[in-house]
This record gives structure tokens, sequence and C-alpha cells, in this order.
């Protein structure tokens, strides 16, 4: 570990994208593929109100708010709520971003508020119930779709008519249920990027609600 980790918090490594560096925690989700493939498609204007769900590490809250007049970022894990505060004084954009600890939407009003709402969702099936917060990063559920179907059925009253959705998921969970599900709820959706890999296919859909 090196000195310029020492004193903070459980923390474990940097990880560092786009010449911007982030301190992760332990048991705070590390960013890889799902989250890159989420950063490098982020489309925020210079007035827009953004909300982050599942900050983790906060890189994706930091880097929309480089542009974004407002970002929301929101972790169940009370760790990633400190982590991702931690990063955003080290990146130089703290007074842009508020930090809730809660379960999705949950601490919120119901107040269609935000031009653009992130969702790097739990995505994976799993048997077993999450027994720590990295596993609560990244377990669905037995279908995948436990987090998934929560949050697409409560987005719109969070979402502003003609705001935007950039929600990642594996196709092991079920790609065209989630497709539908925004297409029923009034939602232009599409594939915009995916990438690749042995068993799974790791997609991102943008949807724009109208």
């Amino acid at each position: 570990m090196g000195s310029s980790l020492d004193g903070l918090e459980g923390s474990s490594k940097e990880v560092f994208y786009d010449e911007l560096g982030f301190y992760v925690f332990r048991d705070v989700y590390e960013p890889g593929d799902d989250t890159f493939l989420l950063a490098e498609n982020l489309d925020v204007g210079e007035n827009e109100r953004v909300m982050d769900v599942g900050t983790g590490c906060g890189i994706l809250a930091i880097l929309a708010a480089l542009k974004a007049s407002w970002v929301l970022a929101v972790d169940i894990n009370p760790s990633a709520v400190r982590c991702a505060r931690v990063n955003a004084r080290r990146n130089g954009v703290l007074e842009k971003i508020d930090f809730l600890c809660g379960d999705l939407f949950r601490p919120l009003k119901e107040e269609a508020f935000f031009d653009l709402i992130l969702f790097n969702a739990p995505y994976l099936p799993a048997e077993k119930e999450s027994k720590d917060w990295i596993e609560y990063a990244w377990s669905g559920g037995k279908s995948g779709r436990k987090i998934i179907d929560r949050f697409l059925n409560s987005i719109s009253s969070y979402l502003k008519r003609g705001g935007r959705l950039l929600l990642v998921q594996s196709s092991l969970s079920n790609v065209d249920k989630s497709m539908l599900m925004l297409r029923e709820l009034g939602f232009k959706a599409e594939i915009i990027d995916e990438r690749r890999f042995l068993f799974e296919t790791i997609v991102l859909i943008r949807a724009a609600r109208c």
C-alpha cells in the first residue's frame, strides 16, 4: 500500500481513469468493465441535475460533476458514501455533489427532478443472499433482476420528461425484459454499447422518458 493511502479509512488501492485518481476502500466495489462502459458513454449537459445510483467509489458521480450543475450520489453502503466523498474532494468537485446513504430512491421524495440517472446495477444471478457489501454491489438475486426490477418500477417518479437513463446490466439477467419494461413505462430505449465476454455480454441501455 502506497503512502498516498495512509490515514484513509479502510482504503486498499487506487484506480485511475481519464487522468483522475480514485481511492477504493476495502469494502467498496472496485470500478471494472461495467463502470468504464458507462463512463465512456457518459453525456452530461452543463445545466443538468444528475443522480448516480449505487455510486460506489464515486467515479461516475465525479465524472458527471465535471459538467453537470449538480449531482446526487446515493449508495446503500455507508463505506461507499464515505469513499465517494473523499474522492470528490480529491478531484475538486465536492461542492457540486451531495451524498446520501440509502436503498435506491428511498431517501428521496417522489419528484421528477433529474435530467439524467445513472445506474451500474447489481445484475449477476446469485442463489444466496448477499453476505457483505461487495456481494451486495453485484448480486441481483436468483434471476439477477431483484434490484433492477425495483429500480425500473420507480424511476418514472424521479426522472423528468425528456430525461435520460443510463443503465448497465448483463445478458445473464434478461436484457430483453428491461427493454420491454422501459417501453411499457413510456421510455424510448436502446442498447448503445456493450462488452462481450466468454459467458456474458455487458450492455449499456440508454432510455429517454417520453
